[in-house]
């Protein structure tokens, strides 16, 4: 008669017992997981978290308009989200050279505020006085012939008139050279702005002066039956346009601010050799009184953006800090996006919709951040 083992069944039970504790270890362990990971958020939220993947779902009261809380706690209801980039209320503007040229005078640095007009960099400019000097010269000899015989019978009229005009153009030329060399001036010792404000009042009497004259010369040559000028008379013209040609290269050696407001870059230096470059601007400029957000709204929500509609935007420089603004420009058309590189396009990829957002009071925001803008119900 054969006994049972006792060492073999412990040994076949306890396997099989130690399996089973185990089992119900990790089970009663997965329902504690789960558990913990079961979390109720503000706003009727519920996330549930297994593992390293999570899924959310939010149940409002009376819509579906997604929705953000601010520091102080109060509900903030956007309708759309985009990302955007920090302008000055103009824009960057970037200036470069408009001709080759030596770099001779430096006239701004950075944070600089500067007028409409005012020179920003100077180029060498010797060569363009030297032209305009002879083209001076010429048409003062030519006027001296033309003087000296009887002007062609019916064009008395049109020759007073262009001699007018040359006279206010030689007059506004002389006075923004002034205004230059007065701005200057006031820059190397501020404090004294009679010089430049006398200098601005000059070169405003003679522009207003011009238009008046060139008026006069539309009208003179406007009457029927003018006829042509005769030899010395055109060789007079010619020779005045000469000048205009050799003031336009000298004014190029001037690099000017086109609108009043801020130096934000200065990447001159004396003495460089520069060349017209788009993508090298000598200076770079802007009107900061305002400042703008540029952004980029998905096609998806197009439909949602109206002009005047509320924004807040956000940047991570300033956590915890909403920016407000107000909506005051649509783009007519959808475009690629611009806001950062996203490689080659696909067939699959989405146009945006530019919008401006005008910021409201002084912001901290610098030119060339980037934002995130939440538009407002």
């Amino acid at each position: 008669m054969q006994t049972a083992d006792p060492s073999g069944y412990e040994r076949r039970g306890g396997g099989v017992g130690r399996k089973l504790a185990i089992l119900a270890g990790l089970v009663a362990l997965g329902f504690a997981g789960f558990a913990v990971a079961l979390m109720i958020t503000p706003g009727n939220s519920i996330q549930i978290r297994l593992g390293s993947s999570s899924s959310s779902q939010s149940a409002t009261s009376s819509q579906s308009t997604a929705s953000t809380t601010n520091s102080g706690g109060a509900r903030q209801p956007w309708v759309a989200a985009a990302p955007g980039r920090v302008e000055p209320r103009s824009g960057q503007i970037r200036l470069g050279a408009p001709a080759p040229g030596k770099v001779e005078v430096v006239a701004v640095v950075i944070n600089d505020r500067v007028a409409e007009g005012e020179v920003l960099i100077q180029l060498e400019d010797k060569e363009a006085r030297a032209r305009l000097s002879a083209a001076e010269a010429e048409a003062a000899a030519r006027k001296r012939e033309r003087d000296a015989q009887p002007i062609t019978s019916g064009r008395e009229s049109v020759s007073k008139a262009e001699d007018a005009v040359f006279s206010a153009e030689r007059a506004v030329n002389s006075a923004r050279l002034e205004l230059d060399d007065a701005i200057a001036a006031n820059r190397r010792s501020p404090g004294n702005t009679g010089p430049v404000t006398a200098a601005r009042r000059r070169l405003a009497d003679a522009k207003e002066r011009l238009r008046q004259e060139q008026a006069s010369f539309a009208s003179a040559h406007a009457k029927a039956n003018v006829p042509s000028p005769n030899r010395l008379e055109a060789a007079l013209i010619a020779a005045r346009a000469e000048v205009t040609l050799a003031e336009s290269l000298l004014d190029k050696t001037r690099i000017r601010a086109p609108i009043a407001g801020k130096v934000l870059q200065v990447n001159a230096k004396v003495g460089e050799l520069v060349a017209p470059s788009p993508e090298l601007p000598l200076v770079v400029m802007g009107d900061v009184s305002v400042m703008r957000v540029r952004a980029e709204v998905d096609e998806a929500d197009a439909a949602k953006i109206k002009l005047g509609q509320r924004v807040f935007v956000r940047n991570n420089a300033y956590p915890g800090r909403d920016f407000e603004g107000k909506v005051v420009e649509i783009a007519p058309s959808l475009a690629f996006p611009k806001m950062g590189s996203r490689g080659s396009r696909r067939p699959t990829d989405v146009e945006v919709m530019e919008v401006v957002v005008d910021l409201d009071g002084t912001v901290p925001l610098l030119p060339g951040m980037r934002v995130d803008a939440f538009f407002r119900n």
